[in-house]
């Protein structure tokens, strides 16, 4: 099974990898794209805090919950009944990922904005980098786009840890989208207008999102990198009745095997931090 999923997780990545590539980054780019895929949020059927069920945010203000793989900050359903989210945004920086496992497999964590995918599970307009390690310690990166529940597709621009990513998503209607990767350091940006893949993948506009996340490849997670810290700033979401920030939204934290991997700490209404523990 390790043997398996080492090999589809490095089909994973074509193109748009750093300059000069790793052997990471050339046996990744050489295998295609095979199934990377962000999937709806894992929740706990109990979410184990310290003294119960529930538990709150250092500052009591948001309520935190558990997934196996989102860590980060996720709005509901708008305030006002009628309204619903049409973009969302946010900087980050790439993260220069550690190896966790030495089995030889290929570890990852991904940094991405979204529309709808927790509470509305039908689609999820998506775009955000992935970053790659292996137990030699040789790294790789891509930028992508996703509209589930089709896996994702690579954007061609170049990224190394340490470039700043303005990622923005925008949905012109429930069927039309748009994903946008900016890299400040480089100067390069692409763009990506997208479809609903079918009839029943529309968007609702009830959730946005801005998340790490503990991808799948196919239908298995691929194994977890230390990512350290990405910071998140500039974090958005627009509604046609107005815009909203972070704060007093819901906090997703990553929890495996009884242990919490990826801990929140919301800083102001536009910035939080989600840190490898």
């Amino acid at each position: 099974m390790k043997l398996s999923l080492a090999l589809t997780t490095a089909a994973l990545v074509a193109g748009a990898l750093a300059a000069p590539r790793s052997g990471l980054a050339r046996r990744l780019e050489a295998r295609g794209i095979l199934g990377r895929r962000s999937v709806p949020p894992s929740k706990m059927e109990t979410l184990v805090g310290e003294n119960g069920v529930l538990v709150k945010s250092d500052d009591g203000s948001a309520e935190v919950q558990y997934s196996k793989n989102w860590a980060g900050v996720v709005r509901e359903q708008p305030p006002a009944s009628s309204a619903t989210y049409t973009q969302v945004s946010a900087t980050f920086t790439v993260p220069l990922p550690t190896a966790t496992d030495y089995s030889g497999e290929i570890q990852a964590a991904s940094a991405w904005v979204g529309i709808d995918g927790d509470t509305y599970t039908n689609a999820i307009l998506q775009t955000g980098v992935d970053a790659y390690v292996n137990s030699n310690g040789e790294r790789a990166y891509d930028a992508w786009y996703e509209w589930y529940p089709n896996a994702a597709e690579n954007f061609a621009i170049d990224l190394t840890a340490g470039d700043v990513i303005v990622a923005t998503v925008k949905s012109t209607s429930p069927s039309k989208g748009v994903a946008i990767i900016e890299n400040k350091s480089t100067g390069r940006s692409v763009t990506k207008s997208m479809s609903a893949p079918s009839s029943s993948a529309t968007l609702g506009g009830q959730n946005a999102e801005w998340i790490v996340e503990d991808f799948n490849s196919g239908s298995t997670m691929v194994p977890f990198a230390n990512f350290g810290q990405i910071d998140f700033t500039g974090a958005r979401a627009k509604t046609s009745q107005g815009d909203l920030g972070v704060q007093n939204a819901t906090v997703l934290e990553i929890e495996q095997n009884g242990a919490v991997l990826a801990k929140v700490d919301v800083k102001s209404d536009s910035e939080f931090t989600v840190t490898y523990k």
